[in-house]
């Protein structure tokens, strides 16, 4: 004598083995909290070796710029390294200071792009990333610091300091 279960039953059980399975699949991968970035408070008092430290804080985090970019890596990759950029970024482009050349490269990254990348990097005073001036001032003061003298201060003008578009 055979048993057999309407087709509806067969279906349930189906349905509640089957999520009873992704449930405990889901239980196994690692869960990450991920919390927004830290709000940034840029005094006008900041000294420039504070801002290095703010810097490097937004580009780890609010800034995004280690999504793409590396710090003394060699080989295929995504975006420019930035090991060493403080002392290079005076001499990209014939004409724009150290200074300068940063700004442009945060405002307007597609206006250079070196040579072997891509174009792509989003303008980061723009969302969806948004930095604000002063918050551009203390990156491009971490980016000197690296391989360079830091001379950002948050009085340092360019070209795009509150809206300029460069020229």
């Amino acid at each position: 004598m055979k048993l057999r279960l309407p087709v509806g039953v067969n279906v349930a059980v189906l349905i509640v083995v089957t999520t009873a399975f992704y449930t405990y699949v889901g239980q196994l991968v690692p869960q990450a909290e991920i919390q927004p970035p830290e709000e940034v408070i840029i005094r006008k008092e900041t000294t420039t070796e504070q801002l290095i430290a703010i810097g490097e804080k937004l580009a780890h985090g609010k800034g995004l710029c280690l999504t793409c970019h590396t710090i003394g890596q060699s080989g295929a990759l995504r975006y420019p390294d930035l090991s060493g950029i403080g002392s290079r970024a005076g001499q990209r482009i014939e004409g724009l200071s150290d200074i300068e050349y940063l700004a442009q490269s945060l405002y307007q990254p597609d206006s250079y792009v070196v040579a072997g990348f891509n174009p792509g990097m989003p303008p980061i005073h723009k969302s969806p990333i948004g930095l604000t001036d002063d918050q551009i001032l203390a990156v491009m003061a971490w980016l000197q610091s690296m391989g360079g003298t830091p001379t950002v201060t948050l009085q340092t003008t360019h070209a795009f300091r509150g809206g300029g578009d460069g020229s």
